[in-house]
């Protein structure tokens, strides 16, 4: 009688054999994603902090919600905007000399009397908001949607390891073979996957030192050192709010910023942490799996790749 040997490995490959591969693939694929997040996300050489305005440090610092609020306080400390009974802006004087495209564009809101809770909602105010974006972006400091979507597509190639996992560990169990090590990497892969697919930076490196460097030469605007705003004129005023927040607005004019309906925010020490995931850097992990030997058949002491 002929005996027939049973291949009893998952789709004909070892366990020990495939861990190794899918470990080789997956370090290799992680530091090629990290790599092209780290140069996406370098930007230029940070700019002399006295060339960056109120609302372009505003923007960096906590998205397009800090640019309006830093305008709010500009306009308001130069007397061109107010509120009235109904909590909706008025356009109390003309716009100074050096106007913004977003201050144009919030004092134009103010003459058509709309609340300042609904300013993100007007497609002038909307408009200047993209083209400080865009003009951040040019300048190596924010991330427009391209980069954004870039620094998305390169975790698709980890999405693409995971399925490859999980779909060997479903095969691997109805083959009754062990896939401890296998399972351990996957989760390893999935949880730095889902990071890196969340949290997408809004300014790059160059624009975190950038900042670092306005809030170490501006320590007196915060509103606890208890600055007189009125010292510093409208653009202390306006950088006051940029880097720390509506608190700033809220102790400049708290009559106008409760009118206005402008909720109070205290930066977290200091820088916010609104819009864009703070940071501008992130930091990754690695899920490793070392197996010992295996004997004969396929199987794997510990468990590894089915």
């Amino acid at each position: 009688m002929t005996g027939f040997a049973v291949d009893y490995d998952t789709w004909g490959v070892p366990g020990p054999t495939f861990i190794t591969l899918y470990l080789a693939a997956t370090v290799i694929a992680v530091a090629v994603v990290l790599v092209r997040r780290r140069a996406l996300l370098g930007g230029r050489a940070a700019p002399p902090a006295d060339q960056l305005g109120p609302q372009q440090v505003a923007y960096l610092n906590g998205g397009a919600d800090f640019a309006v609020w830093t305008s709010l306080g500009t306009l308001r400390s130069r007397g061109a905007i107010g509120v009235d009974s109904e909590r909706r802006l008025t356009a109390d004087g003309p716009l100074p000399p050096a106007a913004t495209q977003l201050d144009r564009a919030i004092h134009y809101a103010a003459t058509q009397r709309i609340p300042a809770r609904d300013l993100r909602r007007t497609e002038w105010v909307e408009r200047a908001l993209v083209e400080l974006r865009d003009g951040l972006d040019q300048r190596g400091l924010a991330l427009g949607p391209d980069r954004r979507a870039a620094l998305r597509q390169g975790p698709l190639l980890l999405v693409a390891l995971v399925v490859l996992g999980v779909v060997r560990i479903v095969a691997g169990l109805a083959n009754d073979r062990p896939v401890w090590y296998l399972v351990l990497t996957v989760l390893a892969l999935t949880a730095l996957t889902i990071v890196l697919l969340v949290r997408v930076p809004r300014r790059t490196r160059a624009a975190e030192a950038a900042l670092r460097t306005l809030r170490q030469r501006n320590r007196h605007l915060a509103p606890a050192a208890n600055p007189a705003y009125a010292t510093y004129g409208a653009a202390g005023a306006g950088m006051a709010v940029a880097l720390y927040g509506t608190a700033s607005l809220w102790a400049l004019d708290p009559v106008f910023a409760q009118q206005a309906q402008i909720q109070r925010h205290v930066a977290a020490g200091g820088a916010s942490t609104t819009g864009g995931c703070g940071g501008g850097s992130t930091a990754g992990a690695s899920g490793g799996c070392s197996g010992g030997s295996c004997g004969g058949g396929g199987g794997c002491g510990g468990g590894c790749g089915g």
